[in-house]
């Protein structure tokens, strides 16, 4: 098995130990029959046998799971173990002529513990592919994010943010409700699970309004590098900010709109 993308620097010599393993494995052990040749393939269980393994005589053999390429096997590669288990969706694919020997699945088990030499290179065989695996979800799964301030809690008629500081942080009202004020007008409501002062780090400006706590409330305090790196991260949150941005549009226009009525009156 050899992942696709970035390699860490163990990976060729435990991949170069894996790949000796399934012949050791099946020395002494006679094939199910000659060798399976297929030409191209978009689904290899489409057309093997189900109660078979196979090694890789030669050609390279594509893993996709979730539709996604996430590594190929080669020569001297096992496959079938998979079969029986209720695991995730793994599709291989050829995109050119492969060679299979098989073997029968029964007594390929049979056959390993006969032998506690033949037990403990095929656990060293699986453990070296969990390996792998979890080095590359470990390289893909973006970083945790945890909030350099954490957690504050404002009391009725204190100031989350002031009107002219610096933005330096991005706020989430986890309990409560506050209310932003601009040079001491009202000028919206920030309800629970609200993301605000997000513009201002965006913008790279001062704070453009003053937010006061309503009520008692419970915030969570986000340093606006963490921040940036979460929007790039969770498209969720991107969309919950973008919900924010809009609902507070439309209640600007609303005000205009409202203020504008008594001239044309």
């Amino acid at each position: 098995m050899y992942l696709l993308g970035e390699q860490p620097a163990y990976a060729d010599q435990l991949i170069n130990r894996l790949q000796s393993i399934p012949s050791q494995l099946l020395e002494g052990l006679t094939p199910a029959g000659a060798p399976i040749r297929v030409e191209r393939s978009d689904d290899l269980a489409q057309v093997l046998p189900g109660n078979q393994l196979f090694l890789i005589e030669n050609g390279l053999l594509h893993a996709l799971v979730d539709e996604r390429p996430l590594f190929y096997l080669q020569e001297g590669d096992l496959v079938g173990l998979r079969q029986g288990i209720d695991l995730p969706s793994c599709r291989y694919a050829s995109e050119e002529p492969l060679s299979l020997i098989p073997y029968q699945r029964s007594d390929v088990f049979q056959h390993i513990y006969a032998s506690e030499q033949r037990q403990e290179l095929f656990i060293q065989y699986l453990v070296g592919h969990t390996a792998l695996l979890s080095d590359a979800l470990a390289r893909l799964k973006q970083p945790e994010i945890r909030p350099a301030t954490g957690f504050q809690h404002f009391a009725a008629g204190e100031e989350l943010i002031h009107q002219g500081d610096e933005a330096d942080h991005v706020f989430i009202i986890i309990e409560g409700h506050a209310e932003a004020y601009v040079d001491g007008h009202k000028v919206g409501d920030v309800q629970k699970d609200e993301i605000f002062g997000a513009m201002a780090v965006f913008t790279r400006e001062k704070r453009s309004a003053t937010v006061l706590a309503s009520e008692p409330c419970t915030v969570m305090v986000i340093p606006k590098e963490q921040f940036l790196s979460l929007m790039q991260s969770n498209p969720r949150i991107a969309h919950s900010l973008v919900e924010s941005m809009a609902r507070r549009i439309d209640l600007l226009n609303k005000e205009v709109t409202q203020l504008r009525l008594p001239r044309e009156a």
